[in-house]
């Protein structure tokens, strides 16, 4: 007698509390399994639950500490493979390494599709994500993608806001123009880009900008900050051409202490991200929106075998 896999849900430790958030949401109790470490630094993963036959989706962002938390999802992935888990699907809410997706230089990695095989030898089945850096990475994976954006949950918040009364959307890069062009049409805004010139890893520089400016509220999209360079010289530049505010919608929000520094210059009204990756405000003007609902609802598609397109659509679109 043949019955339907049952959905269970873990995580590591790279961010529990969006996994109890997504359990919380769907209302189902999350799974048992131990991961910690042995006194060398090696990863040791139990699965306490039965899992024999389950679809089994395991939520890890890959963020900081990145080797740390991808080492620990890919163990995780082998333990439950072993356990004879009928699906395995890795949640992956961000994807770290998404920029080493290219040779710009001789004699380099392209680490990201060294990730995307070994989740796939690990023995993952699928792989659920929110915002990679460049969409084409989907096509590193020999497995199935599916690729979340959350600009319904940006949209929603901005529109409650009103926000977009006298605003212009921005991208701080000539890169980024595809996703900021998308949201400006949702949001029935003007559309503006920012010039940048890298000058090191933590260092950039806003050199020209295009678009309407004076007197208004700007938006920048982007899809992740660390060191905040990028949102800070372009915020830097647009307010010296007479912007009234700059606030940011950033996918991914991983500052560590420059990025903290810089935007205790206060050049940065507000930066407005999700819960993608652990995230603590900490006095700064971080507005921090749940993707919980968002990753529920997909993963209860996935397990039903529905669409996930839907997900896409924003209130009253």
């Amino acid at each position: 007698m043949s019955t339907s896999p049952k959905l269970k849900i873990f995580t590591g430790n790279a961010h529990p509390a969006l996994a109890r958030e997504i359990c919380g949401h769907m209302e189902v109790p999350l799974g048992e399994a131990t991961v910690t470490r042995f006194p060398d630094g090696e990863t040791f993963v139990q699965i306490i639950d039965n899992i024999r036959g389950d679809d089994v989706f395991v939520v890890q962002p890959t963020c900081n500490p990145a080797n740390e938390h991808i080492m620990e999802l890919l163990i995780m992935i082998d333990a439950m493979r072993r356990a004879s888990a009928k699906r395995i699907t890795a949640v992956i809410p961000f994807f770290g390494y998404a920029r080493q997706d290219r040779k710009d230089r001789p004699r380099v990695p392209i680490t990201a599709k060294l990730v995307a095989n070994l989740l796939t030898a690990a023995g993952a089945n699928r792989i659920l994500t929110l915002d990679l850096h460049a969409q084409q990475l989907q096509g590193f994976f020999d497995i199935p993608v599916d690729h979340l954006f959350a600009s319904p949950v940006f949209y929603n918040y901005v529109h409650e806001k009103k926000y977009p009364e006298n605003a212009t959307v921005f991208s701080p890069d000539i890169g980024g123009v595809k996703a900021a062009s998308a949201m400006a049409d949702l949001l029935n805004l003007p559309l503006g880009f920012v010039a940048k010139r890298r000058l090191d890893a933590t260092t950039v520089k806003a050199t020209d900008l295009v678009g309407e400016v004076e007197g208004r509220d700007i938006i920048i999209v982007d899809d992740m900050t660390e060191t905040a360079g990028t949102l800070v010289s372009a915020g830097r530049l647009l307010k010296d051409n007479g912007a009234r505010t700059v606030r940011a919608l950033v996918s991914h929000c991983m500052l560590g202490e420059i990025g903290r520094a810089k935007l205790r210059e206060g050049i940065i009204d507000e930066i407005i991200t999700t819960n993608s990756t652990p995230v603590v405000p900490d006095g700064l003007p971080i507005t921090v929106l749940s993707i919980a609902p968002l990753l529920g609802d997909a993963i209860l598609r996935i397990h039903s075998n529905e669409s996930v397109t839907s997900l896409f659509k924003v209130k009253g679109y």
